[in-house]
């Protein structure tokens, strides 16, 4: 395979609307990218992250030093959960504001680096809270400087400009969607991934599969937004296996973080559509269910319902997963049922029911679907009618596995 004859210590610039730097050793561009914020009058900036990303994975090291040497000003916020809230960014904020940041730099998964895009909104929207921010009262159109550091594989949040908080008062998990907060720089480094636990590294790259399953097949995917998902379920496909049972390999690391990063982009283009929209309420109602699983549980699913839609695009992006696929329309059910044992033989075998979600739990999740703020522009993407019914049966058809219908 040509993956091989590719060089993963040359870091090189993935330029999209970000200058992200990727590739083994791309933390050390850390002092390039402070050397920027330094010609542009910053050097107080608010890190966000969780109290294990930006230790564990040895970020820290690299980038404390680099900080001193330039004399930088910095706080660190480390409160950031797996789901983040809306209380956890006020609470980035009201610190960043203390000290006097004029930057924020994300460390860690999507989590630390959607709510680090917030922050850098509400520090220029002073009067404003994230639960404004989330709920839609205002459309920003400036943020504060953000810096995306990325330690998995699997959002694509530091090339695209989305993000994710969950209101807990309400169980709502809303997404925002503005051209402020692309991150000026990104560092994709495989090394910082090495310390994934094993859960973590299925799951963050079977998010990077939805985003390309939904990106491929929305209302306004493009032959670009296709390709790319293509790609990224390929290398998902041959190098996950790999990076489960060898952790340490930088070769697998590298290719799932760029299967991960293209991921992004291609839903940046292409948007997203029912996974996403139907996971968000699970983990607003269940905050410690895991992104990636609830999306796993879902997939087999949604790709089920529209496939009749989508039938050539499908077969082919997941010729891979799903091998001898003709593209027709009566294969949704053999599609759907590969997909879930592909899944399973990664060792996700978990459904609804096994989180604790019954019957008598869809029409609760049906109306937050429908009725969280943003989810509706996902749900008007989707190549079938978006409508109740359709969003009761993906829920009842993801209790169970297949095998057992």
């Amino acid at each position: 395979m040509w993956e091989n004859k590719v060089d993963i210590f040359n870091v090189f610039e993935l330029r999209c609307k970000t200058t992200c730097y990727f590739g083994v050793g791309a933390i050390n561009k850390i002092a390039d990218i402070l050397d920027s914020l330094k010609e542009q009058g910053i050097n107080n900036v608010i890190f966000v992250t969780d109290k294990v990303a930006y230790k564990i994975t040895g970020a820290w090291d690299v980038i404390e030093p680099e900080l001193k040497k330039r004399n930088f000003e910095y706080v660190i916020y480390e409160d950031v959960s797996p789901n983040p809230t809306t209380t956890q960014i006020n609470e980035a904020t009201k610190l960043a504001k203390e000290k006097g940041a004029k930057a924020v730099i994300g460390i860690g998964g999507g989590s630390p680096i959607d709510a680090a895009k917030s922050v850098a909104v509400l520090l220029e929207y002073t009067d404003k809270t994230a639960e404004e921010l989330y709920e839609g009262k205002f459309i920003p159109t400036k943020a504060k400087p953000i810096i995306a550091i990325n330690t998995t594989h699997g959002t694509g949040t530091e090339v695209d400009r989305f993000a994710v908080a969950t209101i807990l008062e309400k169980e709502y998990k809303p997404a925002l969607a503005y051209d402020c907060i692309y991150p000026l720089y990104a560092i994709d480094d495989p090394q910082l991934m090495k310390t994934l636990p094993k859960n973590q590294t299925i799951f963050t790259s079977i998010d990077a599969v939805n985003h390309v399953t939904e990106a491929a097949t929305t209302l306004v995917a493009s032959p670009y937004s296709i390709l790319l998902a293509k790609e990224a379920i390929r290398l998902i496909s041959r190098y996950l296996p790999q990076a489960v049972a060898h952790p340490d390999d930088l070769t697998a690391r590298y290719y799932l973080l760029y299967a991960s990063t293209i991921a992004g982009i291609s839903f940046d283009n292409g948007l997203l559509h029912f996974t996403h929209a139907l996971e968000h309420p699970l983990s607003a109602v269940k905050p410690d269910l895991a992104h990636g699983l609830g999306l796993a549980m879902l997939l087999p699913a949604v790709v089920k319902h529209i496939y009749s839609a989508q039938p050539e695009v499908l077969a082919d992006i997941y010729s891979p997963i799903v091998p001898g696929l003709k593209g027709v329309p009566g294969e949704a059910e053999k599609i759907a049922a590969g997909i879930e044992n592909w899944l399973f033989n990664l060792g996700v075998t978990e459904k609804l029911e096994d989180m604790g979600f019954t019957e008598n739990d869809i029409p609760k999740l049906v109306k937050l679907a429908l009725e969280t703020p943003s989810l509706g522009l996902l749900l008007s993407m989707a190549p079938i009618k978006a409508d109740e019914k359709t969003i009761e049966s993906i829920y009842r058809d993801s209790l169970k596995p297949y095998i057992y219908r």
